[in-house]
């Protein structure tokens, strides 16, 4: 390598490094950035909610918000713990220690959420019996992370990370909340995008697999068939809370 080219790279690591120490200074949850995105992808009526790997609850929380009753299930004890701890005072919210390849395939849910989960799972399969899960109308929405691979994966990438310190510096009055809902185990994604949407297109035909920033993509399935909750329409539909 040139001299030229060894000072490009150290001031690029400079900047990536001084870029570490900010985000670590101001921490943000990449996967709450999206809840928002979550809810509004429910369906409109939706009674039964399964969030799989539910972590320490903040999506739980926000669901029961919205619908009659939330199950939330996390493979991890010390997170479900700590899940059910902060969750105590919602009366229609259940949290549990279970593999969700351990749960039964009846259709029993009007919407199945996993975020930041899948890619810790076999994801043919995963998908295949969150479809049998799903009640007629039903839909799975995830947001997932994906393995880099391609030019526009690397240009997404760097303008996630210069926008990542300034989201959290906006959001700098979460970044105590923020660290406790990042306390969660974590795992590198294997697949890239592509194989996602391919296995996404052949296990849950008609599914849409969408790039996110912060590298994280979102997918919504819709169950075919008459949905069995009042209310159904087509489209992501907002609701007002509960309560």
């Amino acid at each position: 390598m040139s001299l030229v080219g060894i000072a490009r790279a150290s001031r690029r690591e400079r900047l990536l490094r001084r870029l570490d120490e900010f985000n670590r200074a101001y921490p943000w949850s990449h996967n709450d950035h999206y809840r928002s995105w979550v809810l509004r992808s429910v369906p409109h009526g939706a009674h039964a909610v399964l969030d799989v790997g539910c972590g320490t609850g903040n999506l739980v929380r926000a669901l029961a918000s919205t619908v009659d009753s939330v199950r939330g299930i996390d493979s991890d004890e010390a997170t479900v713990r700590l899940a059910e701890e902060r969750l105590r005072d919602l009366d229609n919210v259940t949290v549990s220690c279970e593999d969700f390849a351990t749960l039964s395939a009846a259709p029993s849910y009007d919407a199945i959420t996993a975020v930041a989960v899948v890619h810790h799972l076999p994801l043919q399969e995963t998908l295949a019996q969150m479809r049998a899960m799903l009640r007629p109308g039903g839909r799975v929405i995830i947001v997932g992370c994906y393995r880099e691979e391609t030019a526009a994966d690397r240009v997404v990438s760097t303008a996630a990370l210069l926008a990542n310190p300034i989201l959290g510096f906006l959001k700098r009055r979460d970044a105590a909340e923020s660290r406790v809902a990042m306390s969660a185990p974590t795992t590198e994604p294997v697949l890239g995008l592509d194989e996602i949407r391919a296995i996404a297109a052949d296990v849950l035909p008609g599914s849409t697999v969408r790039r996110k920033l912060f590298w994280r993509y979102g997918l919504v399935y819709r169950h075919p068939g008459q949905a069995a909750v009042r209310g159904e329409v087509d489209g992501l539909a907002r609701r007002r809370p509960r309560g």
